[in-house]
Parts: C-alpha cells; sequence; structure tokens
C-alpha cells in the first residue's frame, strides 16, 4: 500500500488510529528483538496511545487534520526531541549532549505525526555502527550512519524517518534496505537541534518506501515545498570515468540493465565524461568532515575521549592536525563542484544526473557500514539526490539515485515517481 494511503486512510479515519497503532505494535514486538533499529525506550506504547488520543481529542474531525496525521515517524538519535535523551549513539552521558528540540522534529510534530522513537544511529552520524541488522539478511549492514532509519522503513515499523546525510548517510543506507532515500539541496531543512559532525555538509534528510512517501513528507519537512507539475521528461546525463570505477562488477552490470531499461521507456540517457579528478575531490571533502568534526567537539572530546570509540577518536584525531586555511580551502571546493557540475549540465543538455546508489548490495558483517563513495560528489556539492530501488543483486536490493540541479528538489522529486514506476515494486522484506 502506498505511504501516501496510509496516511490518507489516518487521516480520514478509514483506519483507525488506535486500531493502526495496535497493529504497528504487534509487528514492532515481532520485529523489532531481531532488528534493532530503535533506541530502547521504557514505556514506549504507553507513551503512544496517550500522543494518538491526544490528537483524535484535538482533530475529531477528519478533514481538519493534517497532513501527517498518525503517521509513525523514526527520528535518528542525534535529533534532539522534547522529553527523550539524545545519545547519537555514543557512550557519552545524554546530559552532556543535550539541547533544545530540532526545528525539523517540530515540523513533523505540527504536521500530527507520531514519533514511534528514536532511530539508531553509528556514533555520532559518522562510521562506528550500531547493533541494526538488514531487514532483508541480517547478516549484512544496514548502511548507515542512518542505519536504524533505514532498518525501521524498510520492515515497516514506520511510515517514514529522517535522518541526516555527510557524505552518504541516507541515500546508501535506503539502498542497501531496499527503500527511497531523498536530500534536499544544502541548507533546505534546518540543521538547529541536530548534532554535527561537519556543519558545512550536514544534510538533514528522509526515507521512505516510496516516492509518494518522500513528497508526502516533504510537505511537512519544507514549508515552502511546491507540488511540481512538470510532465517532461528529463534528459538523464551519466557521469562516466573514476567515479563510476567504484561500482563492483555484477553491480555496474545491474546498472547498464537499468539504463537500458529507461532507454526502453523513452528516457535520453547520455554518458558524459565527469570528475577527472575524483580523487582530489574524494580527498578534500574528508578532510573538511575531518576537520569540522574536530571542531564540533571541542566542549566534548578532551573531556570524554576514553568514551569514543576508535573510528570516531581517529577522525577527531586527524582534524586536530588540519589548518583553518585547509578547511577554507575544502569549502572553497564544496562550490567549486557546484559550479563545475552545473555548468557541465548546461553544456551537454543534461536535466539530472543518474548513478548507481551503492558500490553494490550491502556488504556482509555489521563491523563496517559500507562505502559512501557514490554520493560522495552530489553531497560535496549540496545537489538534492533521491534514491531508488530497482531490483537485487545478490539477493540483496540494489537501486539508482538521481541528482538535481541546486534547488530543484520538487522536480527531481517529481521525475523520481515516473522513473520509479518502470521498477517492478522490490520483495517484502523476510523480517
Amino acid at each position: 500500500m502506498k505511504s501516501t494511503t496510509v496516511a490518507k486512510n489516518l487521516r480520514s479515519g478509514e483506519w483507525p488510529l488506535l486500531e493502526y497503532l495496535r497493529e504497528l505494535e504487534s509487528r514492532f514486538a515481532k520485529v523489532e528483538p531481531n532488528l534493532l533499529a530503535f533506541v530502547p525506550e521504557e514505556d514506549r506504547w504507553a507513551r503512544l496511545y496517550r500522543e494518538a488520543k491526544e490528537l483524535l481529542r484535538r482533530y475529531p474531525e477528519p478533514d481538519h487534520r493534517p497532513p501527517l496525521f498518525g503517521v509513525p515517524v523514526g527520528v535518528k538519535d542525534i535529533f534532539h526531541i522534547e522529553g527523550f535523551e539524545t545519545r547519537a549513539g555514543s557512550l557519552l552521558p545524554p546530559e552532556a549532549l543535550s539541547g533544545m528540540e530540532a526545528s525539523a522534529v517540530k515540523r513533523l510534530k505540527d504536521a500530527c505525526a507520531l514519533i514511534i522513537g528514536k532511530t539508531v544511529t553509528a556514533e555520532f552520524a559518522y562510521i562506528a555502527p550500531g547493533p541494526t541488522r538488514n531487514p532483508h539478511n541480517p547478516e549484512h549492514t544496514p548502511g548507515g550512519s542512518s542505519s536504524g532509519s533505514a532498518a525501521a522503513v524498510a520492515a515497516g515499523l514506520c511510515l517514514v524517518a529522517i535522518g541526516t546525510q555527510t557524505v552518504g548517510s541516507v541515500n546508501r543506507p535506503a539502498a542497501f534496505c531496499g527503500i527511497c532515500g531523498f536530500k534536499p539541496s544544502y541548507g533546505k531543512v534546518p540543521t538547529d537541534g541536530v548534532i554535527p559532525l561537519a556543519p558545512s555538509t550536514d544534510h538533514i534528510g528522509w526515507l521512505a518506501s516510496d516516492v509518494d512517501g518522500i513528497e508526502l513528507t516533504a510537505q511537512a519537512l519544507v514549508p515552502d515545498w511546491k507540488l511540481s507539475q512538470t510532465e517532461e521528461r528529463p534528459k538523464l546525463g551519466i557521469p562516466d570515468g573514476p567515479y563510476l570505477d567504484y561500482v563492483t562488477g555484477d553491480a555496474r552490470l545491474y546498472f547498464q540493465e537499468t539504463c537500458a531499461v529507461l532507454r526502453a521507456a523513452g528516457y535520453t540517457l547520455l554518458e558524459v565524461p565527469a570528475f577527472p579528478d575524483f580523487e582530489e575531490l574524494y580527498r578534500w571533502h574528508h578532510l573538511l568532515v575531518a576537520g569540522e568534526a574536530t571542531r564540533a567537539h571541542e566542549r566534548w572530546y578532551p573531556k570524554y575521549k576514553p568514551l569514543y570509540r576508535p573510528e570516531t577518536t581517529e577522525l577527531i584525531e586527524r582534524g586536530l592536525k588540519i589548518s583553518a586555511l585547509d578547511l577554507e580551502t575544502a569549502r572553497a571546493v564544496r562550490q567549486r563542484q557546484r559550479e563545475y557540475i552545473a555548468a557541465l549540465m548546461q553544456q551537454r543538455g543534461i536535466d539530472a544526473w543518474i548513478s548507481p546508489s551503492a558500490t553494490g548490495p550491502a556488504p556482509r558483517g555489521l563491523n563496517s557500514t559500507g562505502d559512501s563513495v557514490m554520493q560522495l560528489p552530489w553531497t560535496q556539492a549540496g545537489l538534492p539526490l533521491l534514491n531508488i530501488p530497482t531490483g537485487f543483486v545478490r539477493g540483496l536490493p540494489v537501486g539508482i539515485h538521481i541528482a538535481g540541479p541546486w534547488a530543484k528538489n520538487e522536480t527531481l522529486v517529481r521525475w523520481g515517481l515516473d522513473i520509479e514506476s518502470l521498477f517492478k515494486t522490490p520483495a517484502k522484506c523476510p523480517t
């Protein structure tokens, strides 16, 4: 059932909210103990029934109910939520990390979403993984750092979840878990009330089982979101060169088959040499993340260093060696990258870019969240990026992502609706 249909049924009362919540509680009890997508919460369901009854009291008339009335939403545990501790996947005391509720969370609440709970994150939204499993195969990573958000949506424990992306932390777990993930252009959703990793490249994004759910959530998170009515199919560019060389053999072959499906449906795809200096872009982006992460943690790291996991410690220690001048250069590289992509698109008449959303399906093991390299050029430039699942390789989901021009968020999502329709719905998670 489409995300928008579920939301519509909850608003109209065709699916009574308390009945829906009881069914969700039953599924949660069956699935979550093995999935581990959520931060444990005492009396979660007592809280949710209270909040659901309050929504029904405040909005007895279906015609007056906000768009996300009763929709279950997961929130990555780096967002501050009133009444919840924030641990950010770390061992640091939550009182040290406390802060005011995030604007993004307030917007979801204003739309009458039900916050099912905090979802598991890699430590401080970097790469040290949490306990979450991939719902398609528990021996494989769900990706990260928005691991719990992606797994929870894929397993049907919430309709929507929000996360963050500094390199690939929304789109990659969406790809690994076989769902849609979207990050709008940089700054489109405010990041206040969110523990930063690298503020110059931190984006808020969200995940849903389909593009309809992405668009529905956008209308709550982005106040000026305008539904695009465009019917024109975009001309899609394939960024040929060292960037695509990261894709593994079977995933590369499947991507070629995906492109054939698009061409058969009438899309124009053009291979365009791009990112000849990709290794330099990669280096500058990771330098920026390390340098800004060190500064973001300057209040906590000296006091709580023994509590940090090795991966995050290495990042911060590396960042301590980065000069202010190098940081400014790295920020300038971001702007040049955005201008380079825009110029190349104009030169070749490209409306959007299409590429594999990961180097391959989710790797086996839970000690890594996988490689974020496929998201890097688009996140670095701050461009809107939408993941769409297209099928399976080795029994695990794979997909494509579409990168659009700066600030063309609504148009990109509308294009995504048509592209999504060309691919069979991935098999339901076995969980």
